[in-house]
């Protein structure tokens, strides 16, 4: 390729580079300009025309907001408002009353349904027209104020007094009015709250009738005097949402049955009134030894022990020779002398007798004249040998214990409980007791003794309950769950147990008064109950509502307020480090010290 070539290839490619770059220059800039001149040819309002966006719920034509958004009344979405209808509804906008005012919807003839207009005025009879308010959800129109209106959904100025449908074609929306002035109820009016006193935010002892400052280098805080509040000291006022926060919790004092399950571990012991000891009444010597084993059963009269003692055989041969000697002297003819043989026969008799010789023993004697070596002692009641003493060939004096018997067929069961549970136990109530070693049995008593003290070591009292022993169960020194069901004997004013402030002195209850007023009141209580109830003797009513959660945190307020309260009654509290008193007199001013007389001069 020759060099004018080449180089003519050259300036070609610089030349279209250039037109390229002329030509997205061009571009850009026109559009640039576009965009610009759109944003400045964009319809503008004529002077003194508006023509605002507006947004308006399609089922209560009355919300109009000037952004998008929800339907404070039913919820849905707010729709924009048409060209028309929103320059139809911007002078109404711009006519918006005070805060605090409603105004009229329209207003309508007292007679003539049909004539509306949307200013005061007269009706064509020259009678004043009635304003109409739209009705406000959730309040009661008196019946004779209550009334209907249709109402475009697109223009809030076509109202009709029946339904139908407005020039557009659309179905006219039914709307609630209240013909007339609304009536505003007492409580709606606020009252300006009043300042009772200043507080330092940090120091609620510091208290002042006026702003300022406190020590501390803060502002004063004002307290204001709250609605309904009583005269009494220490009443509180909470605002709900403090409250709220607080979590307090409240509960009714109640007229309601009280009963109290008292539970303990109780050991099952012998009935001390079953108990025997056999004994003899001579002296002599174990020939014969029938019951050998601790723990066997016997029945009463069983043969337990065979005794030979001389003395014993002297006083058979005594009760012989005073039968013979009375069959001797029956047919004497001196009274005297028979009397006194038969007397001499009974003496003999009772006298065995008293040595626990049986009488069967005694008719047998009689019968066969022959004088026994040893005797017979019996058991004196139904057991079971718990203790043996003797043995077989022992050599036993008057008066010493053989062999211990016991009676289980009923036993008794000692149970320890706390001071503050005998208050409910009583004689005769009734008890359950269950064993370790038969679950799922229970055994039905009753409450026999109350001891009246307690031991030392555990400070406890002991309970002594009843049980039959069929089966023979229940076995001593075995532990047992005791169970005793202890209702009072009527209904009694009762709160929950955490409701009670009990600082040792005194116990303390807040009574909610409503409108977040609390007020502490001091009762008296007394025994507490299953399901955590607790008795008040006086100074609460049943149906009262009281405070059952967050009562420290009244407590606190309410002493605050009261010291506060009892400073604002005492004149010159300042002197204490606070500022005087609101209503209380100022401190009189300090009088400067005279000045010093003159020195003498000599």
């Amino acid at each position: 390729m020759k060099s004018s070539s080449r180089g003519s290839l050259f300036w070609g490619l610089i030349l279209g580079v250039s037109l390229c770059l002329m030509v997205f220059g061009v571009l850009y800039l026109r559009g640039y300009h576009f965009m610009h001149t759109a944003k400045d040819t964009a319809p503008v309002a004529a002077p003194g025309e508006t023509k605002p966006k507006l947004w308006h719920c399609p089922m209560h034509p009355q919300i109009i907001k000037d952004a998008s958004g929800k339907c404070p009344i039913c919820g849905m979405d707010l729709v924009p408002v048409p060209a028309q209808a929103a320059a139809a509804a911007a002078p109404a906008k711009e006519a918006t009353p005070a805060k605090g005012e409603k105004k009229p919807l329209c207003y309508i003839s007292p007679k003539n349904p049909e004539f509306i207009r949307f200013e005061p005025g007269k009706d064509a009879e020259g009678r004043e027209l009635i304003p109409v308010y739209p009705a406000a959800p959730g309040v009661k129109i008196p019946a004779d104020k209550k009334g209907k209106l249709w109402v475009s959904p697109t223009d809030m100025k076509y109202l009709r007094d029946k339904p139908g449908k407005d020039p557009q074609g659309q179905d006219l929306v039914p709307l609630e009015v209240m013909a007339g002035e609304p009536e505003l109820p007492a409580a709606a009016a606020k009252k300006e709250k009043k300042i009772k006193y200043w507080v330092s935010p940090m120091d609620p002892g510091y208290v002042s009738d006026k702003p300022g400052k406190a020590p501390c280098g803060m502002d004063l805080v004002p307290v204001y005097e709250t609605e309904g509040e009583t005269a009494a000291e220490g009443t509180i006022a909470v605002e709900p949402n403090t409250l709220q926060s607080m979590g307090v919790r409240t509960a009714k004092a109640e007229v309601r049955p009280l009963s109290r399950t008292i539970r303990a571990v109780g050991v099952v012991n012998y009935d001390e009134r079953r108990l025997a000891i056999v004994t003899t009444k001579i002296n002599g010597w174990v020939d014969r030894l029938y019951m050998k084993i601790t723990g066997e059963p016997i029945r009463k009269g069983q043969p337990l022990i065979s005794i030979y003692s001389p003395e014993l055989v002297a006083a058979q041969k005594e009760y012989l020779l005073a039968l013979k000697n009375l069959k001797a002297l029956e047919k004497s003819p001196y009274p005297e002398v028979k009397e006194s043989a038969q007397r001499l026969v009974e003496a003999s008799r009772r006298r065995l007798e008293y040595w626990d010789i049986s009488r069967r023993q005694i008719e047998t004697l009689e019968k066969t004249g022959e004088v026994k070596k040893d005797l017979t002692l019996s058991s004196p009641v139904n057991g079971i040998i718990i203790k043996r003493m003797v043995t077989q060939g022992q050599m036993v004096q008057a008066g010493m214990p053989l062999l211990e018997v016991a009676d289980l067929s009923e036993v008794w069961i000692d149970g320890d409980i706390y001071e503050y549970e005998l208050p409910w136990v009583k004689v005769g109530q009734p008890a359950e007791v269950t064993l370790a070693y038969i679950p799922g049995e229970t055994f039905q008593g009753k409450v026999q003794y109350i001891y009246p003290y307690l031991k030392g070591t555990t400070r406890t009292a002991k309970v002594r309950l009843s049980f039959p022993n069929p089966g023979l169960k229940l076995k001593p020194e075995m532990y047992g769950q005791v169970m005793i069901k202890a209702p009072l004997p009527q209904s009694v004013v009762a709160v929950p147990a955490e409701a009670i402030l009990d600082s040792g002195e005194k116990q303390v209850v807040f009574i909610a008064l409503g409108k977040g007023r609390f007020e502490p009141r001091e009762v008296k209580v007394g025994v507490e109950g299953d399901g955590s109830w607790r008795e008040v003797v006086s100074g609460l009513k049943g149906g009262e509502e009281v405070v059952t959660s967050a009562q420290f945190l009244l407590d606190s307020e309410s002493r605050i307020r009261e010291a506060i309260a009892k400073m604002l009654r005492t004149p010159g509290h300042e002197a204490h480090g606070g500022a005087p008193a609101p209503g209380a007199p100022a401190p009189p001013a300090k009088k400067e010290a005279p000045p010093a007389p003159p020195a003498h001069k000599h």
